[in-house]
């Protein structure tokens, strides 16, 4: 699940970034707000977390473009401006949420699986299953056949892609977008140490190899 992160200040974007990571999200973190709207108008994300007071163009701007366009990416505002018109006006711009600087991680993140659910993602926070494989966000937990095992954030970003749509190939290209965000190096053969770490944990047919197009989960 992909994230887009715009926050111009450095020891805060660090944080998010690596509290999203640790919560399996892929991140790609911008600063300023030019280039969060190329970023927007690229890729697709599942959330933007919005700070307001950009260098190139303000938040409250890009939240007003992104609404004209008819983009409905859940957006989460999160600034230190913490005055009732502030909050009052993101809202009426088009944020999902407002949520004022300080805060706390563990907040942002529910916050972040509140939005996605009212949103329709239910992905996010909702058992996945096709069946055989269960995959359960809250623990980070996944069973096949008659394996149970606890993954890693990247495992479970992999696995979690694959069960999004089961009987859907998809390509390293589809599941590195998943998995990586921009600034993270990627290895050659990272997707493929990957899928082999799950099959060891979960057995060795819980992921279908296509040759020469990609992977994919049975439907049922």
């Amino acid at each position: 699940m992909r994230v887009l992160l715009v926050e111009d200040d450095r020891m805060v974007g660090l944080a998010v970034q690596q509290a999203l990571k640790d919560a399996a999200y892929a991140v790609d973190w911008v600063t300023d707000g030019e280039t969060a709207m190329e970023a927007a108008g690229s890729e697709t994300y599942e959330a933007i977390l919005l700070d307001l007071g950009l260098p190139r163009l303000d938040g409250r701007d890009i939240l007003r473009r992104l609404r004209a366009s008819k983009h409905k990416v859940p957006v989460i505002v999160v600034t230190a401006r913490d005055a009732v018109d502030d909050r009052i006006e993101g809202l009426d711009l088009g944020a999902d949420d407002y949520l004022v600087k300080p805060f706390e991680i563990r907040e942002l993140l529910a916050r972040m699986r509140a939005v996605l659910r009212r949103d329709g993602n239910g992905s996010s926070t909702a058992i996945l299953t096709n069946g055989k494989i269960r995959l359960d966000p809250t623990t980070r937990t996944a069973s096949y056949l008659t394996e149970r095992a606890v993954l890693t954030g990247r495992e479970f970003s992999l696995l979690r892609a694959l069960l999004a749509c089961p009987g859907a190939i998809l390509s390293r290209g589809d599941l590195e977008r998943q998995i990586y965000g921009w600034n993270e190096e990627v290895e050659s053969n990272a997707v493929e140490f990957l899928i082999h770490a799950l099959r060891k944990k979960l057995g060795a047919t819980v992921i279908r190899n296509v040759r020469g197009v990609g992977w994919m989960v049975d439907r049922s």
